[in-house]
């Protein structure tokens, strides 16, 4: 495992935010949702892809917090511009389970 500085870590941009829509995605190579999430006033809502449709059914992610980083570059999947990448952790099939928070904070709180 390579070791990073302080430093390294202080530049990634781990928010917050809040899942405002949900919607397939029939042109992704593997199953996956487009999301748009609110990430507060000074973000704003970004969107992105996720392949989470094993663990989460689209009416249960409306609403709920998830950790994002908001800084990386905007990527194309297919017809889809990501603006930001969810993150999460593989379970013992390599599903994806999605990292949230706790309690509710404030959308764009960033992990410190």
């Amino acid at each position: 495992m390579e070791e990073i500085t302080w430093g390294d870590f202080e530049k990634i941009e781990l928010r917050v935010g809040t899942i405002l829509a949900v919607e397939d995605f029939p042109k992704a190579r593997k199953p996956a949702y487009q999301l748009t999430i609110d990430f507060g006033e000074k973000i704003g809502v970004r969107k992105s892809s996720a392949q989470i449709t094993v663990h989460y059914h689209k009416q249960d992610l409306m609403g709920k917090q998830v950790v994002a980083v908001v800084n990386f570059p905007k990527k194309q999947i297919a017809n889809f511009m990501s603006e930001c990448l969810v993150t999460g952790f593989a379970d013992e099939n390599g599903d994806i389970v999605l990292a949230s928070v706790e309690r509710n904070v404030p959308n764009g709180s960033k992990l410190i």
